[in-house]
């Protein structure tokens, strides 16, 4: 009698459990059945989101806006114009959606855009740059030149005189207020031993203006902008860079100087890194040409002793500051180095570039090539 008394009390312990169980079983069974539900429910709203976020703002009653894209304008300042002129529904949504297709190219100029165009339309209508008004001033700076240079150029195609040009370039004042309005322009500049803030942050590309005479502050912080929007094409890879955005420009310009060819901008790029990690000087022969103050075909031995923080051949590292402007290309290769074994490379004079891994292997290649520089620099001697 005992025995079967006890029994009882176990098997309603063990309904208990299985009932419990059954009830557990049902709330997770029913959870994950509303958790899928919501998961599509908020799938299909932000499918319905997007698409309707990238469609036209009103195809009923469109309304026909005239908007000024400013030269050197991020995606994100695009996007915050076409927002306040009611042409896209969100501007933050552009600069996501721009990114996405990775599209560049955006033309500045006065556009007459609709409200019936799609997202993809109005990129496409700033790409190809249809303006209401014809530039009235257009010129190009091309890659790798200096500062100096830089300022000729604006100088040539403006009334202003290259030596007002320099002095504003190099005025102290208005330097530290660009600082202030620039996120890739830091303290880095101001150091007593650069030789020119600017030197390196203004953009090598075509620039249209709207007026025939901009200002000097005008042209240059145009040519700042577009510095500033190719870096922000690449803030993740920045982030993760182990040198500045300073140090980062001024590999990139030592790449724009070496390199004729897009593919060798990344290999030089690879050997400046190998080079850097193994405490080698970087020895490149544009950063003496920079240090003396001369464009030169050739490096003389004397020429690698000048002692000037730019020359690479007497201080190791990353040199103190850019030594000309680089391009979108050089940029982005001084932050994708490519791989390689190479801790040296010889720039031929016509325009190949050779690899080699041991000191031995590139002293025979420069004693093979060096002529062609020697020929060229007696040719240019002749005709001057």
């Amino acid at each position: 009698m005992m025995s079967n008394s006890s029994e009882k009390p176990r098997n309603a312990l063990y309904e208990e459990r299985v009932s419990q169980a059954r009830v557990v079983r049902k709330i997770v069974f029913f959870s994950v059945i509303g958790l899928f539900v919501i998961g599509i429910i908020f799938s299909i709203s932000a499918y319905f989101y997007v698409k309707n976020t990238l469609g036209p703002v009103d195809v009923d009653n469109p309304e026909e806006v005239e908007v000024t894209i400013p030269i050197g304008s991020t995606a994100n300042h695009i996007g915050t114009i076409l927002e306040d002129e009611g042409l896209v529904r969100n501007g933050t949504m552009f600069r996501y959606y721009v990114r996405y297709k990775n599209e560049s190219g955006f033309q500045a100029g006065d556009y007459a855009l609709s409200t019936s165009m799609t997202m993809d339309e109005i990129i496409q209508e700033l790409k190809e740059g249809k303006v209401l008004q014809e530039p009235e001033l257009v010129f190009t700076v091309p890659e790798g030149r200096w500062l100096e240079d830089i300022a000729g150029i604006i100088a040539t195609e403006t009334d202003h005189s290259e030596e007002e040009v320099m002095d504003m370039l190099t005025n102290e004042e208005y330097i530290e207020s660009l600082i202030d309005q620039y996120s890739m322009l830091t303290d880095d500049i101001l150091d007593n031993d650069i030789r020119y803030a600017l030197e390196g942050y203004l953009f090598p590309a075509r620039y249209d203006f709207m007026e025939e005479q901009p200002s000097i502050e005008t042209i240059v912080e145009a040519m700042l902008n577009g510095t500033q929007a190719v870096l922000n094409e690449f803030t993740s890879e920045i982030d993760e860079s182990e040198y500045t955005i300073h140090e980062l420009l001024t590999l990139a310009s030592i790449i724009e100087r070496e390199a004729q060819k897009t593919e060798d901008r990344y290999l030089i790029s690879g050997v400046l890194y190998n080079r850097l990690e193994r405490g080698m000087r970087l020895q490149v022969d544009p950063t003496v040409s920079y240090a003396i103050g001369e464009h030169r075909y050739m490096t003389t031995y004397a020429d690698t002793e000048v002692d000037s923080p730019y020359n690479t051949y007497r201080y190791a590292g990353i040199p103190i500051g850019p030594i000309a402007s680089p391009g979108k290309d050089s940029i982005k290769a001084a932050l994708q180095p490519e791989a390689t074994d190479a801790l040296y490379f010889y720039a031929r004079y016509n325009g190949e570039v050779i690899y080699n891994e041991t000191y031995e292997e590139h002293n025979r290649t420069h004693q093979e090539y060096r002529n062609e520089w020697v020929e060229a620099q007696s040719q240019e001697v002749e005709d001057d």
